[in-house]
């Protein structure tokens, strides 16, 4: 498909606007020169003779320069740079047809343009091409002024630096953001402070919010709401002190989530946007190149997480996507999801239990995919702690299957989604998950020795902590505590947790499926996320409250509850055996293969199947303690109530 043929009626009519735009001007610049007087008359025929191929030239380069596919009602200094640009190709074009005309008839001695006619052409055409674009742009930007007042738009604080608010309100001059009016900007930089952004002037930094609302309260023209725009969640800007004084005045408060793209849209504020360190830079054309044109599977596709990779495989560009649940809820509300979007892969959802290995196999059989993202699993912790033989069944021997079954599809990786807790486990959890780790690691491990040079299919585990906002986090249990009014519980004083936000881990996923499928197939299957600074509970539950607008211990309790079994107070990233190794890419660490051989875990796997259908509990512990000395040996935190769950 050529350039050309993708033009749409609008682009002609634009190129029709710039080709009269480019005759008059011509025109004008003559009649200008000679006063309409018997000079002007005298070239006329010579000029309509010359006029119709400058035209055709005009409208060329114009394209070049994308006036004729740049939509007007987002004309901007970058326009009005290619404006001014066409009116100098242009202008240099006639100074060349006039020395054209001095060497074709060198007895006349004369120019038929001339350097005045130039001149003034170059100012004519640069103001025909623009003046109707720009009163396009200022059509539209009173309408959509005259739309907000008519609709009795609440008055809006932007909070933010200036380059952030003058997104916003170009936003709101197009269109793309509607149901508010702009009436100040509170920046966090003392260089914003009296000055105007779009004629919104920046009337105070965020401390002055009170004072600034007060002001406008008692001109009669009340403040109803504030945007937050990124700037303003800088650590610097103090955020959570801007909410909680917005909250008190009984503002609503929206959000800017990011600054991309032609069109920002408004969110609420998440709890969650004001509890971490700042995401990781994501190099987004590295996972495109991973997932565009390709057959993906995402087992537990459902939950939290699981849905979070679909959505994100779907944006990257897959080419057909399955979704593999147990839960008929989950898959229809994610399949569902997927389908509504505009553009995306094609999406498949099958029922399927990861532990039913026969109909794991056929469905990835049939589907014959390259990537198996496998995030089903059993997670909570202390329902894994009283049905422990229900985790060994799915975190182990589902984990085997879903493995076994990638392998035999022909899939050029497995990524199974593993957790901190598997790191010198304490908890029924972690021991699963752990074990789970091991199988993909010794299967990896065994497919080098087979590969012998080929390319071969890769099985990875990545680790990570708590994710905000996932099914059965704590950031939603202390918010529907804190809407009942209290009071919050918390485990320990002392417990210490890592939090990411469910997209920046799903990215750092497929990031790190990334690497391990790189030419040169690194000697790593194992990668942890780097989660920031742990966070104490105690003080998030704390925070979150003020967040609310309340006062822990006044308005809301916290309470102790004591620890949970299989729960240890601080969560470690790597076990003291694992060597890391920096893989050169921010927010991932990898660790050394550590696992015993292939032959060893599947001695241990029939054992486990044994002594699961006898319901023999000791031999299932004397098994996963020999699997996973660590969690034997662990001391404290923990261990001692894990191992009389066994």
């Amino acid at each position: 498909m050529t350039p050309f043929s993708r033009l749409t009626l609008r682009n002609f009519l634009i190129a029709s606007h710039d080709a009269l735009a480019t005759a008059f001007a011509l025109l004008a610049s003559f009649y200008v020169r000679f006063e309409g007087g018997q000079g002007f008359f005298a070239r006329l025929p010579r000029l309509l003779h010359v006029l119709p191929y400058f035209v055709v030239f005009s409208v060329v380069i114009c394209y070049v320069f994308n006036l004729t596919t740049t939509k007007w009602r987002f004309i901007s200094l970058p326009d009005a740079l290619n404006i001014l640009r066409v009116a100098s190709v242009l202008t240099v074009a006639l100074v060349v047809v006039d020395y054209i005309f001095i060497f074709a008839a060198p007895s006349s001695g004369q120019v038929f343009f001339g350097r005045i006619t130039i001149v003034l052409y170059w100012f004519i055409e640069i103001f025909s091409l623009s003046a109707l674009r720009f009163a396009y742009r200022y059509f539209r930007y009173s309408r959509t002024r005259h739309h907000a007042r008519a609709e009795n738009a609440p008055r809006t604080l932007l909070i933010g630096r200036a380059a952030d608010a003058e997104v916003v309100l170009r936003g709101i001059e197009n269109g793309a953001i509607r149901g508010i009016w702009p009436v100040g900007v509170l920046s966090p930089s003392a260089a914003d402070r009296g000055q105007s952004i779009r004629n919104i002037p920046v009337v105070g930094g965020i401390d002055d919010i009170e004072n600034v609302t007060r002001d406008f309260a008692a001109r009669e023209k009340p403040i109803k709401r504030v945007v937050l725009t990124p700037s303003a969640f800088e650590p610097d800007a103090h955020p959570d002190a801007a909410l909680m004084r917005a909250k008190r005045l009984g503002l609503i408060v929206s959000r800017l989530p990011s600054l991309e793209g032609d069109a920002p849209r408004l969110t609420n504020v998440a709890v969650e946007d004001l509890l971490l360190r700042p995401s990781e830079k994501i190099d987004y054309a590295r996972l495109e190149a991973l997932v565009n044109g390709k057959a993906v599977i995402v087992t537990g596709g459902g939950g939290s997480i699981g849905s979070e990779i679909c959505e994100r495989v779907a944006t990257f560009g897959a080419a057909r996507l399955l979704v593999i649940e147990n839960s008929e809820p989950a898959l229809y509300a994610v399949t569902e999801a997927l389908a509504a979007r505009a553009t995306g892969p094609v999406i498949e959802g099958r029922i399927a239990d990861i532990r039913d290995r026969e109909r794991v196999m056929h469905l990835m059989s049939e589907f014959r995919p390259d990537i198996v993202f496998h995030a089903a699993a059993l997670k909570h912790v202390p329902i894994l702690e009283r049905d422990w033989s229900e985790g060994v069944k799915t975190n182990i021997f589902g984990s085997v299957n879903v493995a076994d079954a990638a392998l035999a599809a022909g899939a050029e990786a497995m990524v199974m989604i593993s957790t901190d807790k598997a790191i010198e486990p304490v908890s029924m959890l972690g021991l699963t998950k752990r074990f789970a780790e091991m199988y993909c690691q010794a299967l990896d491990h065994d497919l080098v020795t087979q590969s012998a040079g080929k390319p071969r299919m890769r099985l990875i585990s990545v680790r990570f902590g708590n994710v905000l906002a996932s099914n059965g986090s704590v950031v939603p249990k202390f918010k529907a505590q804190i809407e009942a009014g209290g009071p919050v519980t918390v485990t320990h004083p002392d417990m210490i947790r890592y939090f990411m936000t469910i997209r920046e881990a799903c990215d750092l996923v497929i990031t790190a499926a990334t690497h391990a499928l790189a030419p040169t197939r690194p000697d790593v299957s194992v990668y942890v996320l780097e989660m920031g600074q742990p966070v104490k509970i105690v003080d998030l539950a704390e925070r979150m409250i003020r967040l609310s607008g309340l006062e822990p211990g006044f308005d809301i309790e916290v309470v102790f509850s004591g620890m949970r079994p299989g729960e240890r107070l601080n969560e470690i990233l790597f076990a003291s055996e694992e060597p890391t190794v920096d893989i050169g890419i921010a927010g991932i660490m990898a660790a050394k293969p550590n696992e015993p051989p292939m032959q060893t875990l599947r001695k241990w796997l029939a054992e486990l199947e044994a002594a699961i259908a006898a319901n023999d509990r000791a031999t299932i512990k004397a098994v996963l303690k020999d699997a996973v000395p660590e969690f034997g040996a662990a001391a404290g935190e923990g261990s001692s109530e894990s191992s009389a769950a066994l």
